[in-house]
């Protein structure tokens, strides 16, 4: 849990970003991430340093020469403003500048260092690198929960950024999902659509909680570091962001593909992963020139939420499971496309469960309400009865300052999911219940809550129009003698 200290010292740093000219919040994260990079590099060194000197052999495969020692966080922080401004912009040493040298060093350095192309330096002064590089080095970052809960608060503030709140899927929302799925340590996990890396982290986080001992099996943790976490996603920023995330989480060597996951260069991945968990974008639309043609034959349409689905079906192996969310509308929609989404997952493969989430979940960037929907595909059935909850609390407030609340459902949510089969006797009227597969059949394929539930109205018993309108007269007559009253105290 990040302390307030650590707050305190994130949101100076922040502050010292937007009074010192750069105002977008991603550019702020990204120049931050930056630091954090070159500041991992010499600590990097230092560990290899120390390592060979125990050994008494010389350090293999050095992040810095010798000739590079001035572009080191240790030794570049204890310059003047000036001078180390320069040795970020300029060529000063074997015609490197210290962000060049960080775009150079390659795989060596972590999965981070591959999507260093097009990576810009953006800070415009000497005093605001030397603030914030000054700000950075005081902030202890030896432990693992320290630097994953630093990132996490700072990816945080996407939220407050208008539109670039998109590309953040509240955290708790996320530990549900993951909480009702249960990763397992031969799980290989993906998220086509993996913008921050928040649902690859979050899974990381559940065995670090849950299954401690993964980490003292050598080929479980081999397995945890080079193959379990797979993302897909297009924009490099994002792409910057999310490897410095799982990096920061522990995870070291995630598997991070920078393409469309739904185009025709990424038609290759298929049957890859056993769990995927997402946030794909919603309300995109694609010409069917760009989509691959796997996908257009599982779902034909222009609607990226749909083919997101169809994408997804297209990546799990037999067996595989899947979490994600979508809006609405894909519950619901009547045209062809969403039909026959729909019946696909819940025929040819095996629907587990629709969760109904109210539409203040994102505020305060998006009002759209939206559902979490769990499958296994399966190729030959198996739904059976769909399990439907109607979530009215996520902890949280539902307006645009999404405060703190007592009332919070996800615990319920996952207790209740984890034992579906107890749940045959729950009334409609109730907030989760089972409902036949054949009757979602019926109903056209229709997996909206509302076409299932049944809701009680309550008679409520009102006094005759006389006896209201009597006691108007009287308070009437009532307000009449205070105002004479009172007038006459006044005179």
């Amino acid at each position: 849990m990040i302390t307030g200290e650590l707050k305190s010292k994130v949101d100076k740093i922040w502050e010292a970003f937007w009074t010192g000219g750069i105002s977008n919040p991603l550019t702020v994260i990204e120049q931050f991430t930056f630091l954090l990079f070159i500041r991992r590099l010499d600590e990097e060194q230092a560990r290899k340093e120390k390592q060979a000197a125990l050994v008494g052999i010389p350090m293999r495969n050095p992040v810095y020469t010798e000739a590079q020692h001035e572009l080191r966080w240790s030794s570049f922080k204890n310059r003047d403003p000036e001078s180390m401004f320069e040795l970020f912009t300029k060529p000063m040493v074997e015609g490197m500048s210290v962000f060049d040298h960080m775009k150079a060093v390659g795989d060596t350095a972590g999965v981070f260092a591959q999507y260093m192309k097009g990576a810009t330096f953006m800070i415009p002064t000497p005093r605001l690198l030397d603030q914030v590089v000054q700000m950075i080095a005081d902030i202890n970052m030896e432990d693992r929960d320290t630097k994953g809960d630093l990132y996490e608060y700072l990816l945080s503030k996407i939220a407050s950024a208008g539109r670039n709140g998109q590309f953040r899927t509240p955290r708790h929302i996320i530990r549900m999902m993951v909480d009702m799925v249960q990763p397992q340590r031969k799980d290989i996990i993906c998220d086509p659509s993996c913008g921050t890396a928040g649902f690859l982290v979050a899974a990381g986080e559940y065995f670090r909680e849950k299954d401690k001992d993964l980490f003292m099996d050598k080929a479980a943790r081999e397995h945890f570091q080079n193959k379990m976490f797979n993302g897909i996603e297009f924009d490099s920023t994002m792409l910057r962001i999310g490897a410095m995330n799982l990096q920061l989480h522990g995870i070291e060597t995630p598997t991070l593909i920078g393409k469309d996951a739904l185009s025709e260069s990424n038609g290759d991945i298929k049957e890859a992963y056993t769990l995927i968990l997402a946030n794909p974008p919603f309300k995109g639309s694609l010409d069917y020139d760009a989509v691959e043609d796997s996908i257009l034959k599982t779902v034909k349409t222009k609607k990226t939420e749909l083919l997101f689905l169809g994408l997804m079906l297209r990546m799990l192996k037999t067996g595989g499971r899947c979490a994600v969310i979508i809006p609405d509308g894909v519950l619901f929609g009547s045209s062809k496309a969403h039909k026959q989404i729909r019946k696909t997952i819940a025929e040819e493969h095996k629907l587990e469960a629709v969760i109904s989430m109210p539409s203040g979940v994102f505020k305060p960037y998006a009002g759209v309400s939206t559902a979490v929907v769990l499958f296994t595909k399966t190729g030959t059935g198996g739904t059976d009865k769909v399990w439907f909850y109607d979530m009215q609390a996520d902890g949280y407030s539902l307006n645009d300052k999404r405060t703190p609340i007592a009332e919070n459902d996800i615990p319920d949510i996952v207790t209740r999911y984890h034992t579906r089969s107890e749940e045959g006797n729950r009334a409609r009227t109730e907030q989760s219940f089972l409902v036949p597969l054949a009757e979602i059949e019926e109903n056209d394929w229709d997996l909206s809550i509302n076409r299932y539930k049944e809701i009680v109205y309550e008679e409520v018993q009102y006094d005759p129009p006389a006896d209201i309108i009597a006691r108007i007269k009287s308070l009437d007559a009532a307000r009449k003698t205070a105002l004479l009253n009172l007038e006459k105290l006044l005179g």
